[in-house]
């Protein structure tokens, strides 16, 4: 146990030398990380928002009006599909889970049902029915969404929204944003290094859903003498106020876009491309072939951003969206775009700011809090064990932080004022399996074996309840991560890391510069043994008894 090995040695070695590589941008500014060779790693600890200072929000996801967009969708579904279909219905009536449809004439109350069955099917997520259709008296039928369906639907909303979220923070520029769920329906966004939290929240809270919508020129005029909006319309305004009756169809939507950028337009103001994947393509093609000399409205969060007319058929799945915008709002809204449109409005509960000073205090609280207990713990360890056997737990307490900033700086994990706690109880534990083995020891020279035999016994003997606390401690730090979240997860993360390296400081880094103290000086007591007993007296001792 206590041998030299060969593979200790250049385990020990190049974890020394990765671990001073990854950790040494840290004791850089950012201008000099910047100027680093190519090779060299630049990667730096990435502080938390206690920290750093930024902003914080809390996040409600509106679910419900998620889930009543779409009953409003899925009622327009089943009014086109069954106008196209030429079967005649008395109305669309809405419930809590989907919509019951009341078919005109008894002889095409069969074919019905095959058209909303087909659309059922056809709505079908990886082979997954989220929505039935089935018979009801009175010639009615029910289309709507599956129990299963509608309990997952919020689950799905919350997981979408913190990658559409995720999306849009990073376009900001935004290090290391950490946007995690809150119970059923909340994120909690924390932006370390974000100045503006309300560029922040404006950026966050649009949902930016790009739809391609008909004008529904044929009852236009007689809305604009009556003031009646037939079933299947709408009225939107465009950014001067002015409204249009657009169809509640959406021909393409935002889902088919693979990119936006920003453009020109032929007066060379700021506009916004976009183009359509192949099924967008396709669709958009198809729309603008049946509808030409018809306007079309492209809308933008309910907003009309312009409806021109179709000149011809668009089959390149690609165009310009024009408007009287800067290259900031044109920029802003090309981030949102690519980012991806949220599945549900959301609403902040709270929102806090946390100044750059504030974490100054924090970073100088933690660095002093770091070093009076490292301090403490190498007092103790020269105390309690001398410069030899103490100055190799230092020793391997300094490589342990070492190792432990390099690791998160590689992982790009974010420190916290709690995670400096996980870093200081890290110390305490490497420092305790170095007291298990060394008392270890002091028992086996008691007994009177030998140095050598002493120090392997006490790393072989100690190595089980070693690994059993650290064990423990990892399982403790592992429950933390998975239910905690903000300060407790970066608490948890730390504290992992730290188990680690300090098994491997205190273990194999106390193993090879013991067994190079033995081969140099073959010392015929233990340093830091007391006084055996002697062998005669042993003896004597266990005939006594």
């Amino acid at each position: 146990m206590i041998q030299l090995s060969r593979w200790k040695v250049i385990l020990v070695g190049l974890s020394l030398v990765f671990g001073l590589l990854l950790a040494f941008p840290n004791a850089l500014t950012p201008e000099q990380r910047a100027n680093l060779p190519g090779w060299l790693p630049k990667n730096a600890l990435n502080l938390g928002l206690d920290l750093q200072g930024g902003s914080y929000l809390l996040l409600e996801v509106d679910v419900p009006a998620m889930r009543e967009k779409r009953l409003t969708n899925m009622a327009e579904d089943v009014r086109v599909s069954m106008r196209e279909a030429r079967i005649n219905i008395n109305g669309i009536q809405r419930d809590q889970s989907g919509v019951v449809v009341t078919v005109a004439q008894p002889s095409q109350y069969d074919a019905a049902f095959e058209v909303l069955r087909g659309l059922a099917s056809a709505g079908a997520a990886g082979g997954v029915q989220e929505r039935t259709a089935s018979r009801m008296s009175d010639n009615r039928i029910r289309y709507a969404y599956t129990d299963a369906a509608l309990a997952n639907m919020g689950a799905v909303a919350v997981d979408q929204s913190i990658e559409v979220v995720r999306r849009r923070i990073d376009s900001l520029g935004t290090r290391e944003p950490s946007i995690t769920r809150q119970g059923a329906d909340r994120i909690v966004v924390q932006a370390p290094g974000e100045s503006d939290p309300a560029q922040l929240e404006r950026v966050i809270g649009q949902t930016a859903q790009l739809t391609f919508q008909m004008v529904d020129v044929e009852n236009t005029q007689n809305w604009m003498q009556t003031g009646l909006v037939p079933p299947d319309a709408e009225v939107l305004l465009d950014e001067q106020g002015t409204p249009y009756l657009i169809k509640k169809r959406i021909l393409v939507s935002g889902e088919n876009l693979t990119r936006a950028s920003v453009d020109a337009d032929q007066s060379g103001r700021p506009a916004i491309g976009f183009r359509f994947d192949g099924q967008g393509a396709r669709r958009f093609a198809e729309a603008t072939a049946a509808n030409i000399g018809k306007p079309f409205a492209i809308i933008l969060d309910g907003k009309v951003i312009s409806a021109p007319n179709i000149k011809s058929a668009i089959t390149g799945g690609s165009g310009i969206i024009e408007g009287n915008y800067t290259i900031a709002e044109a920029s802003e809204m090309v981030n949102l775009l690519n980012g991806g449109a949220l599945p549900a409005p959301l609403k902040v509960e709270e929102r806090r700011t946390v100044s750059a000073e504030l974490g100054a205090d924090a970073v100088k609280a933690g660095g002093l809090s770091t070093a009076i207990g490292f301090a403490i713990i190498v007092v103790f360890m020269l105390l309690a064990y001398g410069f030899l056997f103490g100055g190799i737990s230092v020793l391997g307490l300094i490589l342990n932080g070492i190792l432990i900033v390099a690791a998160m700086s590689l992982t790009q994990a974010t420190l916290t004022l709690p995670g400096i706690a996980g870093l200081i109880l890290t110390f305490a534990v490497a420092v305790d399996a170095n007291v298990l083995i060394y008392e270890r020891m002091r028992d086996e020279a008691r007994a009177g074996r030998s140095v050598i035999a002493s120090m392997d016994a006490g790393f072989g003997k100690a190595m089980g309840t070693i690994l059993d606390a650290n064990i423990t401690t990892l399982v403790a730090a592992a429950i933390m991560f998975v239910f905690g979240a903000g300060p407790v997860r970066g608490f948890a993360w730390t504290l992992s890391i730290g188990v680690f390296t300090s098994v491997f400081s205190a273990v194999l880094v106390s193993q090879v510069l013991l067994a190079y103290w033995l081969k140099i000086a073959k010392p015929k007591t233990l340093p830091i043994a007391d006084e055996p007993v002697p062998a005669g007296k042993k003896t004597a001792n266990a005939a006594a008894e």
